[in-house]
């Protein structure tokens, strides 16, 4: 569910199925955490070192390069050989070190997401690593803390959170309690608000910068908010650019013209007798 927001904290309570005085107890958390598995980004299997290096070595004009220092070989044409695969390489470099750093964005979020949090467990408060937070804990919250996974307020006291991570707010927000809804009139498309403007959630990897407050977990790991944004990070599948593409264009374009040429000069050379 996505619209904790609009429910008042005594109904989410209700469906979460805990108690904002007592807390969960210990053999309820051990079953929640069975369902829910921990609070953490998962990361999926990505490209390794080699297999982008074979992506970069096996781009059309990279072969055609590739080919034409062969043939300067070939031809005992060392200096251009050399200068060519000098071309090769550092372009594969570059191109290697671009794409893994980019691969390292859900580590990056991944930091985003570790701290220590205080529950409300068995009727009494415990310290424990945010990645054993389950939906339903109540989570006690303090100037300072980070916010590591998504919580519905319960209790706010001139609570404010820095959410730039998330929303690109600059200003950190003032939250509360107070339900939200939409506006008379939206449109189905637009029944949910957008994350900036549901003052009465805290997400995760923001950061609470001023106040006090409690809240419930109603979302951990990759359902989070933040967790969709890693799971579309490694599973959306980038495009080539509009220059990479006319690039491959010119580099077919080369390799055409060039066996064209071959063939030419190869049939003029056997007419001479070459």
């Amino acid at each position: 569910m996505s619209i904790w927001y609009q429910l008042d904290s005594n109904e989410v309570l209700q469906q979460l199925d805990t108690n904002a005085e007592h807390g969960l107890s210990q053999p309820e958390v051990a079953h929640r955490l069975k369902q829910y598995g921990f609070n953490e980004l998962t990361e999926q299997p990505g490209e390794s070192l080699w297999q982008i290096l074979w992506k970069q070595l096996t781009a059309v004009m990279v072969v055609v390069l590739i080919v034409a220092a062969l043939i300067s070989i070939a031809l005992h044409d060392y200096t251009n050989a050399i200068a060519i695969f000098a071309i090769v390489a550092f372009n594969a470099i570059l191109g290697v070190r671009q794409e893994y750093q980019a691969g390292q964005a859900i580590a990056a979020l991944k930091k985003l997401a570790i701290s220590t949090v205080k529950v409300r467990r068995d009727d009494r408060i415990q310290e424990i690593s945010a990645r054993q937070l389950v939906p339903g804990d109540i989570v006690l919250l303090e100037t300072g803390n980070l916010v590591p996974a998504d919580y519905r307020l319960l209790e706010s006291f001139n609570l404010r959170i820095q959410e730039a991570s998330l929303t690109g707010e600059s200003e950190p927000i003032d939250k509360n309690t107070d339900i939200l809804s939409q506006p008379d009139g939206a449109q189905a498309s637009d029944r949910e608000l957008p994350l900036a403007d549901r003052h009465n959630m805290a997400y995760m990897g923001t950061v609470i910068t001023y106040g006090r407050g409690l809240a419930v977990v109603t979302e951990t790991g990759n359902h989070t908010e933040l967790g969709h944004i890693a799971t579309a990070i490694q599973t959306v599948q980038p495009k080539p650019t509009p220059l990479q593409q006319r690039l491959d264009q010119l580099g077919v374009r080369l390799a055409i013209i060039t066996m064209g040429l071959v063939i030419l000069i190869f049939g003029l050379g056997l007419l001479r007798g070459d």
